[in-house]
Order: structure tokens, then C-alpha cells, then sequence
């Protein structure tokens, strides 16, 4: 296996980063679809426009058709949302990760590096909800690089970041439909402390929900 380096970013780094975080983000769109798919409401809707269509029109042809750009038109939602948020990263932390993460004495930024190439990333900074946590932010592991304990080893970095600096512990939040990261998580230590639906409209109509965790790193005196 190739050597993997977690190192502090560097400006050259900048265009790596991005690429890594909207790949992965995008990464979750058909599982997105897909549980969009699994809600009673949209399977409801979908069924009821094929029966109406089916009996007021006594042909296959058109219900089929219907709910075929139905599906459509509901990828496209979902494509919408996730683009929405990417360009809204990349435009806010992203396009300022030295300003965000580097200048401040309380935050960071890393990357993981194999053969001169970034292949993951995660960055914290101190927790507006909570002075005394820090939130992980932009935690991504290129697709062809998982399973080699380099999450596992980004989460660390940021744990003892955390507790080097006096912190209580490290906070988080994902989606449900990144079942993965739920697991590492979890695995890393983090609980789970509360489930909540997302602020877009498409994500409140389609049960979108997101999750906050914690990682406690010390006890109080």
C-alpha cells in the first residue's frame, strides 16, 4: 500500500482540496434519489398518478411515461440541492481555507497525501453552538483510497488537535444517507446527540434529515 502522509494545508493545495470535496459530495446523489424514493409519501404520490393516468387514459403507455419524468424531475431536485450546496462551500471556507482554518490559532486544516497527490481531507474550527467543542468540517476520502484507515486517521488528527488545545470534545454533522460516515463515527467514539430535518424546502418535503454528533476528548475538572 502507498504511503499516506496527513499533513497541514498548503496554498498549492487549494485546487486538490476542491476537487476532493465536490467529488465526494456528489457521490451521494443516488443514494439521496434513492431515499427519497423510499418515503411513503413520494411512493403514494407516484402510485396515485399512475392509476389516474392508467384509468382515465386505458393505456400503459402514458402513466409509464409520467412517472418516468416524474423520477426525472426529481433527480433533478435533489442534483439542485446538492449542487446548491457545494457552490455554497466552495464560494464560503473553501475559497478562504488559509484566512478559516490556518490563520486562527484554534482551527485547522489537513490533507492526506499519497504520491504527491491529495487525496483526502477535514478541517476544524471552534463551534458557534458551543465554545467548548470544535466542529469538523470537509471530511472526504477519494472513492479508489477507502478502506485504508485514512478517515479513521483524519478523524484522529482532529481529536487530538482538540484536546491539544484545551478543547472538550469535537462536534459534526452529516445526512442520512451518508451511512458510511455514520458508521465511522461512530466507530471513532462519536454519538450520536440529535437528528434534524434540513433547512431546504426539498429536504423538509422529502424527509431529508441531517445529524449532529460529538466526540468528547476530555472530562471536566
Amino acid at each position: 500500500m502507498d504511503e499516506v502522509q496527513i499533513r497541514q494545508y498548503r496554498e498549492e493545495d487549494h485546487e486538490e482540496v476542491k476537487e476532493v470535496f465536490t467529488i465526494g459530495m456528489s457521490e451521494h446523489i443516488p443514494s439521496s434519489c434513492m431515499h427519497i424514493l423510499k418515503q411513503p409519501l413520494a411512493q403514494m404520490f407516484l402510485g396515485c398518478v399512475f392509476c389516474a393516468l392508467l384509468t382515465s387514459s386505458m393505456s400503459i403507455l402514458l402513466p409509464v411515461l409520467a412517472v418516468t419524468l416524474l423520477l426525472a424531475a426529481g433527480r433533478q431536485s435533489v442534483c439542485y440541492m446538492f449542487n446548491k450546496y457545494i457552490q455554497t462551500s466552495l464560494e464560503q471556507d473553501l475559497s478562504h481555507i488559509q484566512q478559516t482554518y490556518m490563520d486562527p490559532a484554534n482551527a485547522c486544516f489537513w490533507v492526506a497525501e499519497t504520491q504527491g497527490r491529495v487525496v483526502g481531507t477535514v478541517g476544524c474550527f471552534p463551534s458557534d453552538k458551543d465554545k467548548n467543542f470544535l466542529e469538523l468540517k470537509r471530511m472526504s476520502v477519494k472513492k479508489a483510497h477507502r478502506g485504508k484507515g485514512i478517515a479513521k486517521a483524519l478523524c484522529r488528527t482532529v481529536a487530538d488537535f482538540a484536546r491539544e488545545h484545551g478543547y472538550l470534545g469535537v462536534m459534526l454533522h452529516t445526512s442520512v444517507v451518508q451511512t458510511d460516515a455514520q458508521k465511522l463515527y461512530e466507530h471513532m467514539g462519536y454519538q450520536k446527540i440529535r437528528e434534524f430535518s434540513a433547512p431546504d424546502f426539498i429536504a423538509k418535503l422529502t424527509n431529508f434529515t441531517l445529524m449532529e454528533y460529538q466526540l468528547i476528548v476530555k472530562r471536566h475538572n
